[in-house]
């Protein structure tokens, strides 16, 4: 990987690699854009296979994040952190080490609980800095947040492809029971709808079957199902160009981050499928309305109202994928880099 060329053409603004000998820290904390405030985003913890491979997550994933904050009309930036450790390994020196890396950006990067990171490794990691959210939970967490969101943005799908309001009666596969497909699954199931679920832990396919009468079907078979919607809610680049011809599903709306292996190659691919896509970063937008809310002041009046942005922006983004003729992930995008300019112009009148 050409490290400068990368950062240029995903236009971050800020890479730090964070090496602590004492307790063998390896992390990476990406700021990509901080045009409509401090970069905010989560950190997750992961055996990485390679050091690019980290290195290639965080750089999407921050830039994931820049989109993200602007679809849901939220005022901060995009960034993301990733460490590189079996969770096995993860300490208290060495959560409290990646702290000060964060102290040191001094608020341009704020951050908070993503894979394998837990409430109690938030609050190790606040001891350090005050640029941290999600220590108190005032709201209780991000996935149960995150999960009306996607379940928003999958309303919004249903209506948009089959002019209806009602999910009840309808199939919905959901990949990968974590703490958002569990708390998806709950709603889904409240509304009529028959789930078809699968994990790669059967403890917790089997509690779905046992609490929702859900079907369990195999990992590799999820995708394959005659299903009215397809929730990938595990990890990313499960859209790609092995899985697509597979899909029957006419809609795809979950909460894994980075769902496209290659972004341009893969929305195309789903696009000639007639396969209604609803971007990432705009359907699991719930998790950082949540965090931002806690930062400003919780108020469960306002987060409501921006979590209802996730239905209003899916809306727009598929009207204007159609209109223009261009793929669901191309018109966030553009609608995402609206945004970003006009703050952008805003910041430059008024310096």
């Amino acid at each position: 990987m050409k490290l400068f060329e990368t950062i240029k053409q995903m236009g971050h603004e800020q890479v730090l690699f964070c090496h602590d000998f004492e307790s063998d820290l390896k992390a990476i904390i990406a700021i990509h854009d901080t045009s409509l405030g401090p970069a905010m985003g989560a950190t997750r913890l992961r055996p990485y296979a390679s050091e690019e491979d980290a290195l290639q997550d965080v750089l999407r994933l921050s830039r994931g994040m820049t989109y993200k904050a602007a679809c849901a009309n939220i005022p901060v930036g995009g960034g993301k952190a990733v460490i590189i450790a079996n969770p096995e390994n993860k300490s208290d020196k060495l959560l409290r080490a990646y702290g000060r890396f964060v102290e040191s950006l001094k608020g341009r990067f704020i951050t908070g609980q993503d894979m394998n990171i837990s409430p109690e490794d938030v609050r190790k990691i606040s001891c350090e800095t005050n640029y941290v959210v999600g220590v108190s939970e005032k709201s209780g967490g991000p996935a149960p947040v995150t999960a009306i969101g996607v379940l928003l943005g999958i309303k919004a799908a249903v209506e948009f492809r089959y002019s209806r309001e009602s999910l009840d009666g309808l199939k919905i596969a959901v990949q990968g029971l974590g703490n958002v497909g569990k708390n998806l699954c709950q709603h889904l199931h409240q509304l009529g709808v028959k789930l078809f679920v699968s994990d790669v832990l059967p403890q917790k396919t089997e509690e779905i079957k046992r609490l929702y009468g859900a079907t369990v079907v195999d990992e590799k078979e999820i995708y394959s199902l005659d299903v009215d919607v397809f929730a990938p809610c595990a990890l990313g680049g499960i859209l790609n160009s092995s899985t697509i011809p597979t899909i029957k599903a006419p809609i795809i709306a979950g909460c894994a981050n980075n769902q496209l292996e290659n972004e341009q190659v893969h929305s195309m691919l789903l696009d000639s499928k007639g396969i209604l896509y609803c971007p990432d970063y705009v359907i699991n937008a719930g998790g950082l309305i949540n965090v931002y809310n806690e930062m400003i002041g919780y108020e469960e009046e306002k987060a409501l109202l921006q979590l209802n942005n996730i239905y209003n922006s899916l809306l727009d983004i598929f009207s204007r994928a159609k209109e223009q003729g261009v793929t669901t992930h191309e018109a966030a995008k553009i609608l995402a880099e609206e945004r970003i300019r006009r703050a952008k112009s805003i910041k430059i009148v008024n310096s």
